[in-house]
């Protein structure tokens, strides 16, 4: 079986290259050298030519304040991005799987989002996600795997830990919003949870749909960051702030737990 992943370079894409080897399957991984994701005709020559039977898509604008700026491009990359991989395999039987966010809900009650709660994100960022996946679902849903994913980290890449690490490297003391609650997901473990899928998928016992994927427990980024600096040995002092303090041009849930 062949597998084609976009966006290798990012955080899930390499936690994929690292347990590609582990498979028997045949693996391409891509990023925008290969072909851009935005233009249509360079999506369908790859394709075409290298005829993969399942494409992990974890290619994202994931710049979730920027994005707030640079609407098109977001939308270009996480809706016709997408709309792009459906055109190209919409006549054969390639899989897509395809990775979203927690942003897509609207972060409103405590009760942890089901795959089946309507989305109503409330950034540019979680519209686009949005919009993508309702591409999926409109015109090849039978064949559309949807992962909905949150707070991912990993030892690649720009992402939280590694942000805290740095600043509790450089800093005596710092302050991080308190009132965001979440579920930290490891990038590693996702990637196993796609090779699983990819298994079921393999002997026709994985249903077509949405799913959630993230790791256990629900914290807030204050939280978050006082495990990080104690598990790291670093005397940073963490403070709690609340979302008011530290305001943002995009608007954050405030409760984006998966079920």
């Amino acid at each position: 079986m062949k597998i084609l992943v976009t966006g290798a370079n990012g955080q899930l894409g390499r936690c994929l290259s690292d347990l590609a080897e582990t498979t028997d399957w045949d693996w391409i991984f891509t990023t925008r050298q290969h072909f851009d994701l935005t233009k249509s005709s360079e999506v369908m020559a790859f394709i075409n030519e290298n005829q993969p039977d399942i494409i992990i898509n974890t290619a994202a604008y994931t710049q979730v304040d920027q994005a707030e700026k640079e609407s098109n491009l977001s939308f270009e990359v996480n809706q016709q991005g997408v709309e792009n991989l459906v055109n190209s395999v919409k006549d054969n039987q390639v899989r897509i799987i395809h990775i979203s966010t927690d942003y897509v809900f609207d972060g409103q009650g405590s009760i942890p989002f089901t795959e089946n709660d309507s989305v109503n994100p409330q950034s540019v960022y979680g519209q686009s996600k949005a919009a993508g996946e309702k591409i999926l679902l409109d015109k090849i849903k039978d064949k559309s795997y949807i992962i909905r994913t949150s707070w991912l980290y990993s030892e690649y890449g720009q992402n939280f830990v590694k942000t805290m690490l740095r600043l509790g490297s450089e800093r005596q003391e710092i302050s991080v919003v308190n009132d965001q609650l979440g579920m930290p997901t490891y990038a590693g473990d996702l990637a196993q949870g796609i090779i699983r899928m990819i298994e079921n998928i393999e002997f026709k016992n994985a249903p077509s749909g949405i799913y959630n994927f993230a790791n256990k427990n629900i914290t807030s980024w204050f939280y978050f960051a006082t495990e990080i600096m104690k598990l790291a040995g670093l005397e940073c002092v963490v403070h709690p702030i609340t979302t008011s303090q530290f305001p943002t041009l995009a608007k954050r849930p405030v409760f984006s737990a998966l079920n």
